[in-house]
């Protein structure tokens, strides 16, 4: 029987994963990180990541086939900045070496399109690392660690890097959500003009696609992972506007520079009461810029079940109809 280890198990995208390749793979027996009573999986340990101690020693009981590396350090406002190093890179570090002492083939890491920085639209997997903050930098720095683990063996490791672009779905409490959630409050306002397009990834999709993952041969895969086709701004929030509230106009628009502005002085606030703001000056950023990729995930055969507007309208009903959560 194949034993796989799952790493963020109890996490937005791990609980998802490990359902889908319990049923779907019932040769495999999952190994998880957590207490969190994972049906048809009876093997949890309560671990820390950056810890090789406390990673390795209440989960290396036995010989590994694979770890799938969910766990991250990745919220825009994680202070000290030292946490992303720990988790993500330092991380990184423990998982191989965990890998090294079970004899594990294959590790599966979820990086991010965050390593490409603020990139050229379409963006491949062939683009240029060039992050613009420590959530991309350390991911990329923790690619690299995987990368000289599966050198180490060339021709009996397999090595699967992902880089999703914004995951979204219910349960998730980040961007995508609290853009949503504005929109459906009546309190958002559009900074720009709208016209940025924004790739997405549907997180049942994202789940499925590393499940499909678990299936590549010995080597290096490197693989963006979005749902197309992208939206722009102003069509995103007017698919959100006709589903909730079924009207596409009705809010304020404010000017780039002013939203920068206002961004700025957020900043400022929360530097004077040492506390996280819902705006800043990098949010405003992140929400005029263009973060559209592409992807090659169709060569591997990979289908998603799910479109991106079927992702949305789930997501719009548990999270923002009569009784959600929203």
């Amino acid at each position: 029987m194949t034993r796989l280890c799952v790493l963020g198990s109890a996490g937005f995208i791990g609980r998802r994963l490990v359902e889908r390749v319990r049923l779907a793979n019932p040769q495999f027996h999952i190994v998880t990180d957590d207490l969190a009573p994972h049906p048809g999986s009876p093997d949890h340990h309560l671990c820390d990541i950056t810890s090789v101690d406390l990673l390795s020693g209440p989960i290396a009981t036995g010989a590994l086939d694979a770890i799938i590396n969910l766990a991250a350090e990745h919220r825009d406002d994680v202070f000290p900045m030292s946490r992303y190093y720990e988790v993500n890179v330092g991380g990184a570090e423990n998982v191989c070496a965990l890998a090294r002492k079970t004899g594990a083939r294959q590790i599966i890491f979820t990086s991010s399109v965050a390593v490409y920085g603020f990139a050229p639209p379409g963006t491949g997997e062939d683009g240029a690392i060039n992050p613009f903050h420590e959530y991309g930098r350390t991911k990329a720095l923790a690619e690299n660690v995987y990368r000289a683990w599966q050198s180490e063996a060339p021709g009996a490791r397999s090595l699967v890097i992902i880089r999703p672009t914004v995951v979204f779905g219910p349960g998730n409490r980040g961007n995508v959500y609290r853009l949503l959630k504005q929109i459906s409050s009546g309190l958002f306002a559009m900074i720009g003009d709208g016209r940025n397009v924004k790739s997405m990834a549907y997180v049942e999709n994202v789940a499925a696609f590393i499940a499909h993952a678990l299936n590549f041969g010995v080597g290096l895969h490197v693989y963006n992972y979005v749902d197309k086709p992208d939206l722009s701004m102003g069509e995103l929030v007017a698919k959100v506007r006709i589903a909730l509230r079924g009207q596409v106009g009705g809010y304020v628009t404010i000017s780039r520079p002013l939203g920068q502005m206002l961004g700025s002085l957020a900043d400022v606030a929360a530097a004077v009461l040492r506390r996280p703001l819902p705006v800043s000056a990098l949010r405003v950023e992140k929400f005029c810029a263009t973060t559209q990729f592409s992807t090659a995930a169709a060569v591997t055969g990979f289908s998603p079940p799910f479109t991106l507007e079927e992702g949305l309208r789930e997501t719009l009903a548990i999270e923002f109809s009569a009784g959600g959560s929203g």
